[in-house]
């Protein structure tokens, strides 16, 4: 079992109820955790056309300012900007066009009645295929002040120091 990497196009394996399944990165958006408290985290499909899936399969995406909408006829992915794939000539896509997100029904309302009352917000973890089907992680999150990413900045800071701290003495 190897642990998720940051570097896109990894190819991820995990056991679950004794059949592999196998995970190939695309994209992540390493900024959410920085700049957004992570509530929950849901897994959607992705509707794609044409040359989406080649430029995802180079791994030519980008999700950093993409977040979902809900709209009457579904949840949508907005401003995931995803490469246009240079061989596929005038059958090109739109690099930022939107794209519809598979979620059933009961998933819909409960992030989009959540977002609504609350004022949240549901944004991209990370695009990936399981299986051949393209995937992303969505989750609902709240955007963070600026004093919160100091307080997170400074927890961090402590837990290197200490970390450090023990190597240096276990080396003695």
């Amino acid at each position: 079992m190897t642990k998720p990497t940051s570097k896109p196009g990894k190819v991820l394996q995990k056991g679950k109820d004794s059949r592999e399944t196998r995970e190939k990165i695309v994209a992540q958006n390493r900024s959410a955790s920085y700049n957004y408290h992570i509530l929950e985290k849901m897994e959607a499909g992705l509707v794609l056309h044409g040359t989406e899936v080649k430029a995802l399969r180079e791994g030519k995406a980008n999700i950093r300012d993409a977040y979902v909408d809900f709209k009457p006829s579904g949840p949508f992915l907005v401003n995931a900007h995803i490469a246009q794939y240079m061989p596929g000539g005038p059958w090109n896509h739109e690099p930022l066009g939107e794209r519809k997100l598979l979620l059933h029904k009961r998933e819909i309302h409960k992030f989009s009645g959540r977002i609504e009352s609350k004022g949240l917000t549901v944004i991209p973890l990370r695009i990936y295929f399981r299986d051949g089907l393209a995937k992303v992680e969505i989750a609902l999150a709240q955007g963070k002040k600026s004093w919160d990413r100091r307080q997170d900045e400074r927890d961090k800071d402590a837990r290197r120091e200490a970390d450090q701290a023990l190597y240096r003495n276990r080396r003695r």
